[in-house]
This record gives C-alpha cells, sequence and structure tokens, in this order.
C-alpha cells in the first residue's frame, strides 16, 4: 500500500504511532513495510439493546468494520466480527487490531455496520443499523470507551447502541489498569490490561523481521471461570526461510557431488568392468548436478511471496520449497499468566510432491534399495549403510584436517623463524592436538579393507588373472625389481601381488612417529635457547638472534617436510579407498541410488527450512529462560512434529517420506555466533548427513546465552515425530485397509521421547527446577502415551494432546503438518489454542465452542486483495469457510460422527435438487 508524499506531510503530525515510536517524517512513511511489532490500535465491541421488526424472532448479528482515512473518501472494508446468535445484546468476542504498518491517523473514519443474519446456510443477511467515529474520539475519551449510537440508512432511526471498548494488552498507563466492563449473560467481566509488556531488547525485532513477513493479526476477549476477561493476540507471519534455506543447500549439494566427481575420477586406473560402472556413475552424478544447478537458478528468480503455496506443491521448479510455511503464535494475557506465548509452527509435510508417491515413499524405497543391493554381489562389493556413512565422515575429516596440519605446520615454522618461545610452544600444542585428531580418524579396519578391495580392481590385477603364471615367472621378477625404486605418487596403492596388508599401518603410523620427531626437536631447541641465554658471549646480540634463527628453523624445516609427506601419502591411500567404498553403493544401486538421494534431498530442504524457522523464534521467545538456555546446550533441542496425514492412498507415500525426512534432522547441529552486521539470515554450511545452521544473533540477544553456547559448542536436534489420520480417508483405511505404518511410526518415537527425557533427568537436574517440578508430570505423560501407542484405538487423537502437552512442558518446539498445513492444519492448532486456554488460562467453560468458532472463522484483520492472498484462484485447494469447520472439528472426537455427518449431507444435497 502506498501512502502519497503531499498527503503524508499533511497529516503526518496525527499519524498514531506503535509504541516504539518512530519518526512519522520521511522516507519511512511513503512506502508500508509489514513487521512483527506491536499492534498500534485495538478495540473491543458490544452492542445493546438491539431492535427488530419482529418481537419474536430473536436476532443474530455481527459488525462489518470499514475504514476512511482523512485523505480518501471512499470506504475499505478492513474486518468483521463473529456473528453472535438469539440476543439483542450481543457481546463480540472478536476485536479489531490494526497492526504497527498499517497507515491509522487520529482523524481517520471508523464506520462499523450491524448485520442481521437471517439465514447462515444461504448467507442472507439485511442492514439493521450504523454508525461512524473518529479515532481521535476513542484514544482520547477519558474512559477510553466510546457508546454510540446505531441508526438506520433511511430516516436515521436509533435501534440501538454499539459500545467501543480500547485495549491496552500488555501496557500500563500511569500505573493503573485499564478496566472495561460489559455484561456477559447476566455477568459482569471487567477486562484487565495491566501486565508490562516483556522487555524489548534492541535488535530483537530485527532478527525477527529478517525470519519473518506479512503479519496477520487477530484479537479476541473470552471470559475466565473467575469472571475477568482473557485478551488473546493471534498472529500468523510467513517465513523467509521457505526459500533462503533450500538455496543454501543446492548450492552445498552442488559443491559435494562436484567433490565426489573429481574423487572418482582421481581414483587412476581401474579393470575395465570397474571402470565402466564409474564412467556410468560419473554420468549420473553430472545429470544430477545439473538438475540442482537448474532448481538453484529458478530459486534464484522467484520474486513474490515468502512461501509456497499448496497450488504449487507440484511445481518442479519449487521442489525444495516447504509447503505453506508459517508461525502461529498465540500471546495470551490473563490473570493467570500475565504474558504468554504459544508458537506452533505449520508446514505442508514434508514430502517430494513433484516426483509423486506411485511406488510408495522413502521408508519404503530405503528398505526395498538396500534388499536388492545385496543381492548384487556379482557386481560390486556390498558395504552396509553403516560403513558407507562411514566412509564418508572420513572424507570429510580428511577435507577438514588436512588444510589444518598444513597451516599449523607453516605456523609452526614460522614461530621458529622469529624465535619466539612461547609462540614455538602454542604453535606446536595446537599442531599436536589437531595431528593426533588425524591420526585418530583413520584407525579404522574399514580403511585397509578397502584398500584391498581396491588393489583387486586394477587392471594388473584383472591382467594376472587371465596370464599363465608360468609364463610370466621371469619377467615378473624384472618387474618387480624395477617396481622397488620406481613406484610413483599416482600408483601408490600396491596392486593384489605385492600388497601388504600390514603397510597401511605403517604408513598411518609413520605420521604419529614424524610428530613425535617434531616434538622431541622443539623440546631440545627451547633447551638450547635457555642454555644461550644463561651463557652470554661476548657476541653482540644481533649476531647470536640471527645465528639461533637459522638453527631453529634449518633443523625443523626437514622434519616439517616429512610430515607433510607422511600426511599426504596417508590422505592419497585413504581418500582413494573411501571414494572406492562411496563407489561400491553408487555403482550397485544406479540409478535408484542416486534417485533416492535426490529424493532425500528435497525432502530434507522442506524439513529443514521449518526446523531452522522453529529453532530462531524458540531461541527469540526463550533468551531469558536460563533453564532452556542449560538444556539447550547440555542435552540439545527437544521438536515434535504432529502429523494429520492419513495412511490411504498417496499420503502413505508422503508420511513415509515425512519420516525420513524428520529422522535426518538428527544430523543437524546449530550454532549460535555474534552478528557483525545488520544481515540475521541464517547460514547453513556442512554436507549430507552433517549439515551445520549458523544462528546469528545482536550483541545484546547474544550476550544472554551462557559461556558454553557464546564458545561455539554446537547444539544438537532430537526430533520426535506422532501421526494420527483424522480424514475421511484414515476412516477407510481404519476399516478396509492397513494403519502398521502409523502404529510403528508412533511406537519408534514414544522410545526417542523417553530417551531424551532421560538425558534431562540426568544431566539438567540441578539447573532446571521448573523440570524438577514436573518431572511427575511428565514421566506419567510419558506412560500414559506409551499405552495410547500400544492400544488399538481409531483416531487416536489421545496421541497428539500427550506428545503436545508432553512437548510444551519440556521447553520443545512445536510442529504441526498435514498435507498441505491448512485444513487440518488448522483445525488442530485452535483446538489446541482452546484447549491450552482452557487448562492454562481458566477460560470460562461455556465459552469454549465459542472461542473455538470464533478462531476458526476465515475472516482475517486487515485489507485482504488479490495480491495478498497467494491461495486466491486455486480451485481445488480454496480455504472452506468458517461453516464447514465445524463438522470437520467433530472428527477428532469420533470416526462415528463423520458417518451421520455424510449420510445427513447426502440427504440434504438430494432434497435440495428433487
Amino acid at each position: 500500500m502506498e501512502i502519497k508524499e503531499e498527503q503524508a506531510l499533511d497529516v503526518a503530525q496525527n499519524l498514531i504511532f506503535p509504541a516504539e515510536g518512530g519518526n512519522p517524517v520521511g522516507q519511512d512513511t511513503a512506502r508500508i513495510q509489514k513487521t512483527l511489532a506491536d499492534p498500534k490500535l485495538e478495540f473491543a465491541l458490544a452492542c445493546k439493546d438491539l431492535l427488530t421488526a419482529a418481537r419474536d424472532r430473536k436476532l443474530n448479528t455481527f459488525v462489518q468494520i470499514s475504514v476512511a482515512h482523512p485523505t480518501e473518501q471512499s470506504l475499505t472494508r478492513y474486518a468483521n466480527t463473529e456473528v453472535v446468535e438469539g440476543t439483542r445484546d450481543p457481546l463480540f468476542l472478536t476485536g479489531v487490531t490494526f497492526p504497527s504498518e498499517y497507515p491509522i491517523y487520529e482523524e481517520t473514519k471508523i464506520k462499523l455496520t450491524v448485520y442481521d443474519v437471517k439465514d447462515k446456510s444461504q448467507e442472507t443477511k439485511s442492514l439493521l443499523g450504523c454508525s461512524t467515529f473518529k479515532v481521535r474520539d476513542l484514544v482520547k475519551s477519558k474512559e477510553q470507551q466510546l457508546s454510540l449510537n446505531l441508526k438506520t440508512l433511511n430516516g436515521g432511526k436509533k435501534i440501538g447502541n454499539i459500545e467501543v471498548s480500547l485495549v491496552k494488552m500488555g501496557e500500563i498507563e500511569n500505573g493503573e489498569a485499564d478496566q472495561i466492563t460489559t455484561d456477559v449473560h447476566g455477568q459482569k467481566c471487567s477486562l484487565v490490561c495491566e501486565c508490562s509488556s516483556p522487555e524489548a531488547i534492541s535488535g530483537k525485532d530485527n532478527l525477527l523481521n529478517t525470519v519473518f513477513r506479512n503479519p496477520i493479526y487477530k484479537f479476541y476477549r473470552f471470559p475466565s471461570s473467575d469472571n475477568k476477561w482473557i485478551c488473546v493476540r493471534e498472529q500468523m507471519a510467513e517465513s523467509s526461510m521457505s526459500f533462503h534455506i533450500p538455496k543454501q543447500l543446492l548450492s552445498l549439494y552442488i559443491k559435494e557431488d562436484t567433490r565426489r566427481i573429481e574423487q572418482l575420477k582421481e581414483l587412476g586406473d581401474l579393470s575395465p568392468h570397474w571402470d565402466n560402472l564409474r564412467q556410468n556413475v560419473l554420468a549420473h552424478y553430472e545429470e544430477m548436478v545439473s538438475v540442482y544447478q537448474e532448481s538453484l537458478e529458478e530459486l534464484e528468480k522467484h520474486t513474490g511471496s515468502s512461501f509456497k503455496s499448496s497450488c504449487s506443491k507440484g511445481e518442479k521448479s519449487l521442489e525444495f520449497v516447504p509447503i505453506n510455511l508459517h508461525l502461529q503464535r498465540m500471546r495470551v494475557h490473563s490473570q493467570k499468566l500475565k504474558d504468554a506465548l504459544y508458537d506452533v509452527i505449520t508446514i505442508g509435510a514434508p514430502a517430494a510432491h513433484s516426483q509423486g508417491f506411485k511406488n510408495g515413499g522413502l521408508r519404503r524405497l530405503l528398505s526395498r534399495f538396500e534388499a536388492e543391493k545385496k543381492n548384487t554381489g556379482y557386481q560390486c562389493i556390498y558395504y552396509s549403510p553403516e560403513n558407507t556413512a562411514k566412509a564418508k565422515e572420513i572424507l570429510s575429516s580428511i577435507n577438514h584436517l588436512q588444510p589444518l596440519i598444513s597451516s599449523h605446520t607453516d605456523l609452526l615454522l614460522n614461530s621458529a623463524k622469529q624465535h619466539s618461545a612461547e609462540s614455538l610452544k602454542d604453535s606446536l600444542k595446537t599442531l599436536s592436538e589437531t595431528t593426533e585428531r588425524f591420526v585418530r580418524s583413520f584407525k579404522d579396519q574399514l580403511i585397509s579393507n578397502a584398500l584391498l578391495a581396491l588393489s583387486t580392481a586394477r587392471p594388473s590385477c584383472a591382467n594376472k588373472k587371465l596370464t599363465d603364471p608360468l609364463s610370466d615367472t621371469e619377467d615378473n621378477k624384472t618387474d618387480e625389481q624395477d617396481n622397488l625404486h620406481q613406484i610413483t605418487r599416482q600408483d601408490s596403492i600396491p596392486h593384489l601381488s605385492d600388497y601388504d596388508e600390514e603397510e597401511w599401518d605403517r604408513v598411518w603410523a609413520n605420521v604419529g612417529k614424524s610428530l613425535n620427531c617434531i616434538i622431541a626437536m622443539t623440546d631440545r631447541l627451547l633447551e638450547q635457547g635457555n642454555s644461550t641465554r644463561e651463557n652470554k658471549t661476548e657476541c653482540s646480540s644481533e649476531d647470536i638472534t640471527s645465528q639461533q634463527n637459522g638453527d631453529w628453523y634449518e633443523q625443523l624445516y626437514p622434519l616439517i617436510i616429512t610430515l607433510k609427506d607422511c600426511v599426504e601419502e596417508v590422505v592419497d591411500r585413504a581418500k582413494k579407498s573411501m571414494t572406492f567404498v562411496v563407489f561400491q553403493e553408487l555403482a550397485c544401486g544406479l540409478p535408484q541410488c542416486l534417485q533416492l538421494t535426490f529424493r532425500r534431498d528435497v525432502v530434507f530442504s522442506q524439513a529443514l527450512s521449518g526446523l531452522t524457522c522453529g529453532f530462531i523464534i524458540k531461541l527469540h521467545s526463550s533468551l531469558h529462560n536460563e533453564a532452556f538456555l542449560h538444556q539447550l546446550h547440555t542435552v540439545g533441542l527437544l521438536v515434535q512434529y504432529e502429523g494429520l496425514l492419513s495412511t490411504y492412498s498417496e499420503e502413505v507415500g508422503m508420511l513415509e517420506d515425512m519420516s525420513i525426512g524428520i529422522s535426518d534432522l538428527r544430523h543437524v547441529a546449530f550454532k549460535i555466533t555474534e552478528a557483525t552486521s545488520e544481515d540475521f539470515l541464517p547460514l547453513v554450511t556442512g554436507r549430507r548427513e552433517r549439515f551445520m545452521v549458523e544462528v546469528k544473533l545482536p550483541t545484546k540477544m547474544f550476550e544472554l546465552l551462557p559461556q558454553e553456547i557464546k564458545d561455539g559448542k554446537l547444539l544438537c536436534v532430537h526430533p520426535v515425530f506422532f501421526n494420527v489420520g483424522i480424514n475421511e480417508q484414515q476412516t477407510i483405511a481404519e476399516r478396509f485397509g492397513d494403519t502398521s505404518l502409523q502404529e510403528s511410526i508412533n511406537q519408534e518415537n514414544v522410545e526417542h521421547l523417553e530417551e531424551y527425557y532421560r538425558m534431562c533427568i540426568e544431566k539438567v537436574p540441578s539447573a532446571c527446577p521448573q523440570l524438577l517440578q514436573e518431572q511427575s508430570d511428565v514421566k506419567e505423560l510419558l506412560e500414559n502415551l506409551h499405552q495410547n501407542t500400544q492400544a488399538k484405538k481409531r483416531k487416536n487423537v489421545e496421541i497428539m494432546w500427550l506428545a503436545a502437552t508432553i512437548c510444551r512442558k519440556m521447553n520443545g518446539v512445536r510442529f504441526t503438518c498435514c498435507k498441505s498445513a491448512k485444513d487440518r492444519t488448522s483445525m488442530s492448532v485452535t483446538l489446541e489454542q482452546c484447549q491450552i486456554l482452557r487448562d492454562e488460562h481458566d477460560l470460562h467453560k461455556d465459552f469454549f465452542v465459542r472461542a473455538l468458532d470464533c478462531m476458526r472463522s476465515g475472516q482475517a484483520q486487515g485489507v485482504l486483495n488479490e495480491s495478498d492472498d497467494p491461495e486466491k484462484g486455486c480451485v481445488t485447494d480454496n480455504k472452506p469457510t468458517s461453516r464447514h469447520f465445524y463438522p470437520v472439528a467433530l472428527l477428532l472426537v469420533s470416526s462415528h460422527l463423520l458417518v451421520v455427518w455424510l449420510i445427513l449431507s447426502l440427504a440434504l444435497l438430494l432434497a435440495k435438487y428433487q
């Protein structure tokens, strides 16, 4: 939305700004930027003594809110309240909120129009009356409340009153609470907003506004059991992580696969059989890298919305992007808990939607692939997935440690050249630690076995198997004598005929021996240096220094060269042998292996985007929670995914993809660093099965962290995933299909959750009194959850409620997923929010259903146009209106109600067209 510059200057002084303040004049007023700052204006509505033409008829009313800016004559429809049925004195639970970026002025006019809904099914309504006020009248009124007359359009007849009550959620005015009294079914409810807002931290909003965009707000007030108001602000925001994380991952995939291509080429000469397999693997790898590059180019070109709508879930160019990734935040202010935040990340099921599910998902495909790979031993050598993963880890260690050793040896020589004893000691210590890590990483029998296997794949080995050994005896003797003196670097791995299984151990041990020589020489040089200082001669100090510098450097240099040569030889052998192990997995399963890798990359990209979003929002909201921060660096972060997928048709494949994608998040670690600029976007580094996400915090936020986190300790992730299908397809699956996949996933993840609980009890009891206080509750909930996962119960949503409660009690991050993160997800999130209000904030039991209906209303706060709604125009994925929500919500309670609902709907449909 644009504000013309000349118009902004005329009314700038009357512009209402949020609590943070700001300069109304300048470039910032020219364009609205949607941020996560608190809304600048919120008010609640209630009507009294409404008149109706028919005295015996009960009114079903709602209020439509329209806005007219000072420089505009036309009205813009802004929001609606919910429909209140059967009363002449309706109290509306849905309030009106204007976000911080909305151009609201003191002279802005707000029109309130009251309608009577005669037939909800036909959406027929009639206008009762309307009233208009200026924002200035409300904010400057003594009681911050207006009582306005409602009048008809023709004749101006009064048909009742409407009360507008200003709400200041979480603010104190002059130390006194604002109170608004309204009659609710004969009882008085006092709206008290007396809590102070959370402590502001410089840079906090900058971080959130970098990660989250385009927020939508809704405000409610619900009565509590003690006749006080509960103020609720609901907020939904898009996340920039939807595209930021996939683009980084694609770059890393390209880099890793390009390096793998180079390693395969560097294997050297292979026999025709192995060389043909290698050429085939290289061709498929190059094709996959090309696909990654095309996907990255498409994402770089993307402009517009910062999330992928459900209409685009099948688009090939966006397959790495998660579907409908959003933050759903509920902020609650009540007498029981002054200011509480409840966050849920909503995301479409991480799955390869564009590739389809004809043959199942990752869980089934990987199992089938491993079984088939074992039966291809005639073509290649079988290595278990654990050994293949170990080979990739060793290759990663080589790429990391060899450059470190080289740089540390250069520092050691530089210290020797400068004749600095302290610097020499420090450089030697660092070199020793790095070299010891290097040696330990190669202490594995897998390397020795792989070297032997590689030697059998050389052309000379294949030729010797085909020739007559008797006729070549004399030639072989001559060749062996020559080869003793002519082994080149390119052919340093011995062939089968002269391969010594103990030679690798000797080569590997030479690194440690070379390091010991350097340590011994350094100690001797330091002792000589001390004795030289004690026995001063008549020579000048400059002569002594130059002589000593030459001695130290000249004596260490040959030993350093020897160490580098030994390291290079070990690296050359280990890299080729481990590349050969990885090569076996590829050769055994082409093209399925790389196809599965590609599918897994797609699913993981979507899952990691959501995880990064959840980690940042959890860290941001828990900076003052010492127990959480201690738990974070001691045990790790608990991440709980709630799935609502059915075990029927293609959603089975989605569930199989999703279970593997979430499980792969165990290989992700987070590192928190201090931001050196205004760029707070996270940085992803690493490789497959070993990614690290660096989260940058502003200085004042970073200072609040424990020292262990400041020092760069990696923070691990513990994901758990529970799924319960709730739709009509799940009814079919439970009656006529198979639900074993869902049962096995839930049972596996109960064990993971119990293991995380045991780790928390063992490692953080003293520093986490909150966890100790709730230990018995969590233990009982875990036992109940374990029993429910074992029970054969249809649509057992108790599993979801228990898992969510345990997650919140253990400072975890909550995710809710279904196919597209819309209908079923919204049902679950709103039901969970109302349960939290009931259990944690004493929501009045008579208002539970009304609160649920309000939250499920499809009307968002704010002007919504076609450009703001990416889902508009998608015929197959249109969001249902609020009247459809309630019957579907009942499915969360009982599947039998679904059958009744379907029968009644069919009967009404037939009656309508007869």
